[in-house]
């Protein structure tokens, strides 16, 4: 492994919104020009793709809940049931902000739940802090940007 692969980090956004993948790829590479972002439209398309992935698994999902052919719940839920995925954390990122999403999400498996930003300013620095955290206590991370975020973060 070269130097350059030892700061590589790879996020993989399961989201079916043009408009939302585009503005999560912009605020990210403002955010860390390292990252690298993986993009899947539904759980379907994420699974095959993690599953053909040869163990280069990235360091986090981010997951939306609404999306067609296999919704984020039901892709959570298959992530933790494989053996070789189910240790990858994983972020609900979504427009929801309903408790019963929060709930199930957590119960599922979720590392954090995150309510989309309206600005991607405040996308920027959530992506920058997760990014820099990534391979140290993210949880905790998490947590402490749930108080310092305009973002609605539950951790």
């Amino acid at each position: 492994m070269n130097l350059y692969m030892a700061d590589y980090i790879r996020f993989f956004l399961i989201d079916d919104d043009a408009d939302d993948v585009a503005i999560f790829k912009e605020a990210a590479m403002e955010a860390n020009p390292a990252l690298e972002i993986i993009n899947a439209g539904n759980g379907h398309e994420a699974l095959k793709i993690l599953k053909h992935s040869s163990g280069d698994y990235p360091n986090v999902i981010f997951l939306d809940l609404n999306m067609p052919r296999m919704g984020g719940k039901e892709c959570l839920s298959e992530l933790k049931k494989d053996a070789a995925l189910r240790n990858i954390p994983v972020i609900v990122y979504t427009t929801s902000s309903q408790s019963k999403d929060i709930e199930e999400a957590m119960l599922k498996g979720a590392m954090c739940f995150i309510t989309k930003p309206t600005s991607i300013k405040e996308l920027k620095h959530i992506l920058s802090t997760i990014s820099t955290h990534v391979n140290g206590n993210l949880e905790k991370t998490l947590r402490n940007l749930s108080n310092t975020s305009s973002a609605f973060i539950v951790c």
